[in-house]
């Protein structure tokens, strides 16, 4: 076996969502930040469109991501479902996180790949970032509330009008215990079908 599968199994299982409320003040290194964005980029994608784009907030630069989330939320709100709770959490996360990375999509300019194609490949890159990010012992958190994956949001990315802001990625050293997971057993998410013979069982 060219790998170990232990150590695979372990690291995908051991995968955790940690808030940025739970991260310490430890900086996170701009050299981990670009392992952990390199091994986005090698996930699966159809045709090779590689439609990943990422737009790194450190130090100063998360103090603006802050300001234009606070006024974005405010924007796309309407006042009646203006939540105080929700405003403190998305102005607050940026400056409790070390890093925070803005998850952008670009559609291929040649339209050979579907939206939803594109969309899935992104959902892997992220997902290669958290297996990276949970091998360096650091927390991390997606997030895609409507201030994050908004038109404005594009905007404030530089991306095109094609493309999409599908969120940010928060990461920093975690101040809790490492969480404990759950997943249902197999037999509650997998059919097995060997024939003819199966009918659906």
């Amino acid at each position: 076996m060219k790998f170990s599968l232990s150590e695979i199994t372990e690291l995908i299982r051991h995968r955790r969502t940690i808030f940025p409320k739970d991260y310490t003040e430890r900086l996170v290194q701009r050299e981990m930040v670009e392992r952990v964005i390199t091994n986005g980029t090698w996930a699966p994608n159809h045709g090779m469109t590689q439609p990943w784009r990422f737009t790194v907030f450190m130090g100063e630069a998360r103090h603006q991501l802050s300001a234009f989330l606070g006024d974005e939320y405010k924007r796309i709100t309407p006042t009646k479902k203006f939540l105080q709770k929700k405003y403190d959490n998305v102005t607050q996360r940026p400056l409790q996180a070390s890093v925070v990375i803005g998850l952008g999509m670009e559609r291929d300019p040649n339209g050979k790949i579907s939206e939803r194609e594109e969309l899935l490949a992104c959902a892997c890159a992220v997902q290669n970032m958290y297996l990276t990010a949970t091998a360096y012992g650091l927390g991390a958190f997606w997030a895609t509330g409507a201030a994050l994956t908004s038109d404005g949001m594009r905007n404030f990315l530089g991306l095109s009008e094609g493309g999409q802001a599908l969120g940010l990625f928060y990461m920093g050293y975690p101040a809790v215990e490492w969480p404990k997971g759950y997943r249902k057993p197999l037999e509650n998410v997998v059919q097995w079908r060997n024939g003819a013979d199966d009918q659906g069982r």
